[in-house]
């Protein structure tokens, strides 16, 4: 089922490509889910299970670039998280190896160029939340670690045990 939910979230993240990030080619994008010109194949998948989810459960499925886009690629991977909205935490690492392949010509394909062009954007975009969300972990342990030094490493500092102490 895991892999299941990890094939209609890449479904649905060319959906989105198609409604939202770039809708002047959505028969392009469209197209790759389908066996009919060129399109993704699934040639690995590996998925990294750390609970059983148990109805009733809902996910959430996010798919993000592994890959950088470069032109002349003709594959890229995707990493994917599932979610468990009851358990609020992860239930699934999965890691996707697509290939973009032309199904006239029963091979391989590079993506074209305008493809190449969106992806490289989200790649940029998911670079610079990951900086940014980076720079907030970072600002949130200098936090922590001064109000540590504030209160358990001063000078005569000593720890309340409650009643084990006493």
């Amino acid at each position: 089922m895991y892999n299941r939910y990890a094939e209609s979230g890449r479904i649905e993240w060319v959906q989105q490509y198609i409604r939202h990030i770039d809708p002047g080619h959505a028969q392009e994008w469209a197209e790759i889910m389908t066996p009919r010109g060129s399109g993704l194949i699934l040639r690995k998948i590996t998925t990294e299970f750390k609970f059983p989810m148990k109805y009733p459960d809902h996910v959430t499925v996010l798919h993000k670039l592994g890959t950088k886009p470069k032109p002349g690629m003709d594959a890229f991977i995707f990493d994917v998280v599932i979610l468990s909205e009851l358990h609020q935490r992860i239930a699934a690492r999965v890691y996707e190896d697509c290939v973009y392949y032309d199904y006239r010509a029963g091979k391989k394909t590079s993506l074209k160029p305008f493809m190449v062009d969106v992806l490289s954007e989200t790649w940029r975009l998911q670079e610079a939340v990951k900086q940014a969300n980076s720079e907030r972990v970072q600002g949130l342990l200098e936090r922590v670690r001064k109000l540590e030094v504030e209160s358990w490493d001063r000078e005569g500092a000593m720890e309340d045990t409650g009643s084990a102490g006493q």
